[in-house]
């Protein structure tokens, strides 16, 4: 598939770099998101330095795609992942975080979704994405609803956190049909 590079009007979608390594250690060891993102304890540099050495691998063949959501000086301000990738039945789920309070909800997270979405779908010939949101996420629940996803299950209980579980619903995008 060779390296991912998808140019935005505000940013970039890019691989991961060796330079990315202090980026990568501050947000996987942000314990505010780990509830999110399914972390439960912390990454070292070694492992991470790992991670990014291996991180070219085809989504083929690790089943994922992560990539740095970066301003136009490539200074990189989230990640974006398709997890789960599954070839033979076109799916793959989605999901994102933008490290700073500051960045989010300035449409940094709607231009990522939508340039990885035209990708998956356009290049990777997905049939749909989904997204597993909690339910109290209500920035993130109105930013998928506003790009086309649609509530399509709820996961009762499904995230363990400190204050006890969470339900987790699911969120499904079916690729426009352009035949």
């Amino acid at each position: 598939m060779g390296t991912v590079n998808l140019q935005g009007e505000a940013i970039c979608l890019r691989a991961l770099e060796p330079a990315d390594l202090d980026f990568l250690y501050q947000l996987e060891n942000d314990t505010s998101i780990w509830e999110i993102s399914g972390t439960t304890k912390p990454y070292s540099k070694k492992v991470l330095n790992f991670y990014l050495e291996n991180s070219h691998r085809d989504i083929y063949e690790v089943k994922q795609l992560r990539l740095c959501i970066c301003d136009k000086t490539s200074k990189c301000m989230g990640l974006i992942d398709l997890f789960d990738f599954d070839p033979k039945n076109a799916r793959a789920g989605l999901g994102i975080v933008i490290a700073k309070q500051e960045n989010r909800n300035q449409g940094i997270g709607a231009e990522a979704i939508a340039l990885l979405c035209d990708y998956a779908f356009s290049t990777l010939h997905l049939h749909q994405i989904y997204a597993n949101i909690l339910e109290d996420n209500v920035p993130s629940i109105n930013l998928f609803t506003k790009l086309g996803f649609e509530t399509v299950g709820i996961k009762r209980e499904w995230i363990r956190t400190r204050e006890g579980f969470k339900n987790e619903i699911m969120f499904q995008k079916i690729a426009p049909h352009v035949h």
